[in-house]
Formats: structure tokens, C-alpha cells, sequence
């Protein structure tokens, strides 16, 4: 019924549909939909401003979520008197942080590097012990052999 789809650029787009709240009731007795949400910090819970949508309105765009930030928004639709309010529909999600994101990439990136160098290092470092530094040794104690 509600479904939370996570862009990549951190914003959150609600759509949703009629059906799912019970049995069909007429069009005009639908007054709109309340949202109301609340995200966990890092200390507390904080509640968001409730929201109130037109009857048409399907779909609602939060634009600016908090990365690493676990989200719970719920709508209920408002039907006119004498009608009783249906439950709300609720779902939760988290929003990745894309800075960390760019962050992993880059230090996997520069990890690769400095791996890829240490490698030419050992080689090199390995290169010359082998063929530099032996036949000079070798002609040093054959000298003073003799």
C-alpha cells in the first residue's frame, strides 16, 4: 500500500494507493491523507511536522532525508464524518549516506594504489638484492680468497 522508494540523491518518494485500506468507500467522502513521521537521531526520536495531502495526491516527495537516519513515516487517509478514520499505513526505511559512499569508493581506490606500489617496491627491492648485490660479493671473496 505504501512503499518507500530511496533515490540516489537522499531523497525519499511516498506513493501509495486506495485499495489496501479496507473495503472501497465513495471518492467524495475522502477528505485527504494526514503524514505524519519520526526518524531516530543519534540520541533521541525526533517527531516530524504532520503534513495533510489533497484527496488526489498519491505520491509525496521528501526531498532532504538524513543519511544513516532510521525513518518512519505514516499516512492515514481522512474521510468525512461520520466515516471512522481507517489505520494508518506505516513504513520504515534508512537512507544511506552518499557521502560515505564516495568516501568507500575513494579509499578503495587509493588502497588498490598503495598495494599495487608495495608490490613494485618488494620487486624492485628483491631485483636488487638478487643481481646487484651478490656478484659483488661474490668478487669481494674471491679476492680475498687469493
Amino acid at each position: 500500500a505504501l512503499v518507500a522508494n530511496v533515490l540516489r540523491n537522499g531523497s525519499v518518494l511516498l506513493q501509495w494507493g486506495l485499495r489496501h485500506w479496507g473495503p472501497p468507500r465513495p471518492a467524495a467522502a475522502l477528505r485527504g491523507f494526514a503524514l505524519n513521521c519520526s526518524w531516530d537521531g543519534t540520541y533521541t526520536r525526533f517527531p516530524c511536522d504532520s503534513v495533510e495531502l489533497g484527496a488526489a495526491c498519491r505520491d509525496y516527495l521528501l526531498a532532504e532525508a538524513h543519511g544513516s537516519v532510521r525513518y518512519r513515516l505514516c499516512l492515514q487517509p481522512r474521510y468525512a464524518p461520520p466515516r471512522p478514520a481507517p489505520p494508518a499505513q506505516c513504513v520504515e526505511f534508512r537512507v544511506e549516506p552518499a557521502a560515505m559512499r564516495d568516501i568507500v569508493v575513494a579509499m578503495t581506490a587509493v588502497g588498490g594504489s598503495i598495494c599495487v606500489m608495495l608490490v613494485f617496491i618488494c620487486l624492485l627491492v628483491a631485483y636488487i638484492t638478487e643481481n646487484l648485490m651478490s656478484p659483488a660479493l661474490a668478487r669481494g671473496g674471491a679476492a680475498a680468497a687469493a
